[in-house]
């Protein structure tokens, strides 16, 4: 998953020879058009170049945009073509030190960017600590946080979800399962850092917070070394593996990020689905089988993660025809692979089956137990809300929703709604 925190970058080495060459064909990728309508820029882009595109990221910085949904699953399937440690990258030399995805490729000590045998020593590690959850009580920790935030402003008639609801709960859950509370002043200060860190607004001190939420993870894993419990970080400690405290602590940040975002916008994503589409309205008051239809389209159609950052060429290569150079820079296109007409050639994008490409794939995809996981976190917080307030609509018109101005994650800024007032 994609870890959008702060890092302590590499420092970048000169780019080489031919680094600098022209992109005068490249897209740019984001604006006020691509916020709007996504698919459209996906459609017009598989047009002109077909399943990988050139693009140009924030500052004109060009990247290939993997479009194709076969395209996307060789570049994630051939990591010994395309690889993770972004100390790859030819562009390092003209990437200024402010620059703002700097928090997704600065190099650090993180699963994220390991390779090879150690990506599968690290990645195992988490992968053995997750599998140990226990998904019956973790939907059950859900329940009883989705229950106290509803509680929060049941009796008012109106909510916003994004922020008080859809966000909030995975946060907590995601915290509560790595072994902090998820209540009180502690949690509470956490959840805040956490939401600044991954979630940037005006005014905000993005590095003051992550710098505040590694300390509190730090005395987390101090903790658990000293007193282990039921839960994931104690269970990364005793990992026959024995990874440094340094390594946990990044990679814990790593889980949580990513527990958090995505599975926070596919909730929010799967409420606007059942809010606005007419297929699910005789439905919605918390039937198993609509909403787990919805959560399954969502991820076809507005996954969370729409593109990801990246992998980087080995070595001269070529795709789709797109001559690839060593250090290139490829951003998945994750999104725009799901709605591919080659697997949809009639048009109509299906949510029949899961082999969408919403949790990656290959060796770099979620961790299998975390599709799993966030499953339950999802449609426990969806199905909650649903039975909590049965009459729930949406507050405004469909086409007054905006979505977050980014290229990464998909998900509306705010979801406004009414309903019944009720007693917490």
């Amino acid at each position: 998953m994609n870890d959008p925190t702060p890092p302590a970058p590499t420092p970048p080495a000169p780019a080489p020879p031919g680094a600098d060459r022209p992109a005068e064909t490249a897209v740019r990728l984001g604006g006020p058009e691509y916020q709007r309508a996504p698919a459209a820029l996906y459609r017009d882009l598989r047009r002109r170049y077909g399943g990988v595109a050139p693009v140009l990221l924030d500052g004109d910085v060009p990247a290939w945009l993997v479009l194709g949904y076969a395209e996307l699953g060789h570049v994630t399937a051939h990591d010994e073509l395309f690889a993770r440690d972004s100390r790859r990258w030819n562009r390092w030399g003209s990437v200024p030190p402010d620059w703002p995805l700097l928090p997704f490729v600065g190099h650090r000590p993180s699963v994220l960017f390991t390779e090879g045998a150690e990506h599968q020593r690290r990645a195992g590690v988490i992968t053995e600590a997750l599998e140990a959850v226990d998904q019956f009580e973790l939907a059950h920790g859900c329940r009883r946080i989705a229950e106290l935030l509803v509680d929060g402003f049941a009796g008012c008639g109106e909510a916003e979800l994004m922020a008080r609801y859809a966000h909030a709960l995975p946060m907590r859950a995601a915290i509560r399962m790595c072994g902090l509370p998820d209540r009180g002043p502690d949690a509470e200060e956490l959840v805040r850092d956490l939401g600044v860190a991954l979630d940037v607004g005006e005014g905000d001190d993005p590095v003051g917070a992550y710098a505040r939420v590694q300390a509190r993870i730090q005395r987390l894993v101090q903790d658990k070394r000293a007193a282990p419990g039921p839960d994931v970080a104690s269970r990364m400690l005793a990992h026959p593996a024995a990874l440094t405290d340094e390594q946990i602590v990044q990679d814990l940040i790593a889980l949580i990020a990513g527990a958090q975002q995505p599975t926070g916008n596919w909730i929010g994503n799967t409420l606007r689905l059942l809010l606005t589409d007419d297929r699910f309205a005789l439905q919605v008051s918390g039937g198993r089988l609509s909403v787990g239809q919805a959560l399954n389209e969502v991820l076809w159609l507005d996954t969370p993660i729409q593109n990801f950052i990246g992998r980087w060429a080995v070595r001269d290569t070529t795709l789709a025809g797109r001559r690839i150079r060593a250090g290139d820079c490829l951003v998945l296109g994750l999104a725009a692979a799901n709605t591919d007409p080659g697997i949809w050639p009639d048009g109509r994008v299906g949510a029949e089956n899961a082999a969408h490409l919403s949790f990656g794939n290959g060796e770099h995809r979620c961790p299998y137990p975390a599709p799993l996981l966030a499953d339950v976190m999802a449609r426990t917080a969806v199905e909650t809300l649903l039975e909590r307030l049965p009459d729930v609509v949406l507050a405004v018109e469909p086409e007054q929703l905006a979505w977050r101005p980014s290229v990464w994650m998909r998900g509306p800024t705010e979801l406004p709604v009414r309903f019944t007032p009720v007693a917490g």
